[in-house]
């Protein structure tokens, strides 16, 4: 076997081999090359992966490989304990199918019309994603037919049964046929989630990507210690400092998240927030703004966040120490991808210092204490990043119009150093 493979190594289709190089993809992840092969072959796995690691394609393009695009019942599924994560794992398999004609792909869930996704549903579809309480709600409405499915798929396992949604999967799963292939997803693989294998995988093979391959290594991870009064100044200041133009920041509160996005949007900072007491819509708004660059700054508790998919995040800001490590490597997961460098910066108040230090632990990673910028250093890192557009402008863009201008000021008796710093100053208080 070849140390590294690639996607031609696999047997899948040249429309799919297209699709993944449309999409940039120069070769599998860890768990991409584990998993891939052995799903191919029919077997169920257990896939151990964190967020970001390229999971939904590991299981996404052996699911569309084994579609028989003339029958037009459901013959993939694929549950999520998230609307957002569904919508996701949608949208990745629609791009990775770009090439084949004629699939159907239905995201299922809650906040949604029903009607709308019975109608879909009528007209015939190949692969169903979808949460536990809407896939159930079809169920005992007999609008979901599960009994041609051949692949189930339970992406984000442990994150399901820690929301309580085990009775839900064991009920969708006894509605479909015994005969078929099982594949189980999770970052973490405790007790509850080996039973669950047990009792509905046959012979599963147990996947994961070594520890040290489980945190991004391009990330920079450095923790503050700040009393709680001072986060919000410190958040500020690394914004700036850092000249951040699209980051996350996590809270462990909803409280938290509305007073951080008033507050900030006090200071002048393009924020929003979402949680879970935000309707859909909601929810649905604020995400697309900061998908299309329309705010820097994203505030979200852990839950709300998950699926949150977004290339570019410069950093993650962990405004509370999560409550559970897991969660760590989930946040900080969202930036350093695709090989991009990427901050994770770790507010820590008093006793939170322990819960960091079992953070270290757990991730054997090194987490480097900061120290808190002062004043004169943010007045200075403005100060560069000012002097480097200006550097920029003078050596890419034409400046006729304006040096004429200038000319002018200068007839008046105006020096050019004098006219340089008004327009400086000008600039620095727009």
């Amino acid at each position: 076997m070849k140390e590294q493979l690639s996607f031609n190594d696999f047997e899948i289709s040249n429309d799919i081999k297209k699709a993944v190089k449309n999409l940039g993809f120069e070769e599998p992840t860890p768990i991409q090359s584990l998993t891939i092969p052995k799903i191919l072959k029919g077997k169920d796995i257990i896939g151990q992966a964190q967020t970001g690691t390229g999971k939904t394609v590991a299981y996404g393009i052996p699911l569309l490989e084994k579609i028989f695009i003339k029958d037009k019942s459901p013959q993939a599924i694929v549950i999520c304990p998230t609307r957002e994560l569904s919508v996701q794992v949608a949208e990745e398999l629609v791009k990775l199918s770009s090439f084949m004609r004629k699939i159907s792909i239905l995201p299922i869930y809650g906040g949604q019309s029903i009607g709308r996704q019975i109608r879909v549903l009528k007209k015939g579809v190949h692969i169903i994603i979808g949460t536990p309480g809407r896939l159930i709600d079809h169920i005992q409405r007999k609008t979901l037919d599960l009994s041609g499915i051949e692949t189930v798929v339970l992406d984000e396992a442990d994150e399901m049964l820690n929301m309580g949604f085990r009775d839900d999967i064991e009920n969708i799963l006894i509605n479909i046929p015994k005969k078929r292939q099982t594949l189980l997803f999770s970052a973490t693989i405790p007790k509850d989630i080996k039973r669950l294998a047990n009792k509905y995988q046959n012979n599963a093979e147990h996947l994961r990507i070594a520890q040290n391959l489980i945190t991004v290594p391009e990330i920079e991870q450095i923790y503050f210690e700040v009393r709680g009064n001072k986060k919000l100044e410190l958040l500020s200041r690394l914004i700036d400092v850092y000249d951040i133009n699209t980051g996350l920041v996590f809270s462990n509160t909803k409280r938290n998240v509305d007073r951080l996005v008033k507050d900030l949007k006090i200071r002048g900072y393009s924020v929003d927030g979402i949680h879970g007491d935000l309707s859909q819509k909601q929810r649905d708004y604020v995400m697309n703004k900061f998908r299309k660059g329309k705010l820097d700054i994203l505030i979200a508790t852990d839950v709300a966040a998950r699926g949150i998919d977004v290339p570019d995040v410069e950093a993650v800001f962990n405004y509370d120490v999560p409550n559970d490590n897991e969660y760590y490597v989930h946040r900080i997961g969202r930036t350093g991808r695709a090989g991009k460098s990427g901050y994770a910066f770790t507010f820590v108040s008093g006793k939170e210092i322990y819960k960091l230090r079992d953070i270290q632990r757990y991730t054997k990673t090194s987490i480097k204490q900061g120290k808190i910028p002062s004043g004169d250093e943010i007045e200075n890192t403005k100060h560069a990043i000012i002097l480097d557009k200006v550097k920029s402008i003078i050596d890419e863009e034409n400046l006729d119009n304006n040096i004429k201008m200038i000319d002018f000021l200068i007839e008046e008796n105006y020096t050019s150093v004098d006219i340089a710093a008004a327009l400086l100053k000008l600039l620095k208080e727009k």
